[in-house]
């Protein structure tokens, strides 16, 4: 199970996150938000509890990526299967995430919303994923975004599985960080 709490002067955000039975608790403030985020833990078999507030929602939705994307960092097991992909169809969408949970961030897009398009940045980076999301049809957002979600979480939930094997020629690599303070 993973904790992280973020706070700035624009935003609040707790984050409790742990593989589970794909149910959700989530509060923003902002519905659709919302309703990505619940998709999003049910597709990928979490448990799930999301609190944000801020001052303004692009504000609040990069935050919950960031946010969300450390939490999902600290669970994904040393022998994590690491690949997943899938396409999902959501009526007039059809939207392909293919991604590696190794550790190493690249994203490429794009989404049809800017707002959603900067969240998938933003959480594959701070989970430490390579992730490429494909829009193969679609005209409508709604749609498109929540496909995308869909297809994020089911690919989420097939590279976290525990293989019980590190899948790389390197084996585990480990890292220290230690903080110093600022000034020195």
């Amino acid at each position: 199970m993973s904790t992280v709490v973020r706070e700035t002067q624009e935003t609040r955000v707790r984050v409790v996150l742990a593989r589970g039975d794909g149910m959700a608790r989530v509060d923003t403030g902002l519905k659709f938000l919302d309703h990505m985020l619940a998709t999003l833990a049910r597709y990928a078999g979490w448990a799930l509890s999301l609190e944000a507030r801020g001052d303004l929602m692009h504000h609040v939705m990069e935050d919950v990526a960031i946010t969300l994307g450390a939490a999902v960092r600290q669970v994904i097991p040393a022998t994590a299967a690491r690949y997943g992909e899938r396409t999902v169809p959501m009526d007039d969408a059809l939207v392909q995430a293919c991604l590696d949970a190794g550790g190493r961030f690249f994203y490429r897009g794009p989404l049809k919303s800017p707002l959603y398009e900067h969240w998938m940045r933003s959480f594959s980076e701070h989970a430490g994923l390579t992730l490429h999301l494909r829009v193969l049809r679609g005209t409508d957002r709604h749609h498109v975004t929540e496909a995308a979600f869909k297809a994020l979480g089911l690919a989420l939930r097939d590279a976290m599985v525990d293989s019980g094997a590190v899948f790389s020629l390197k084996g585990s690599v480990v890292m220290e960080v230690s903080e110093c303070s600022r000034g020195d």
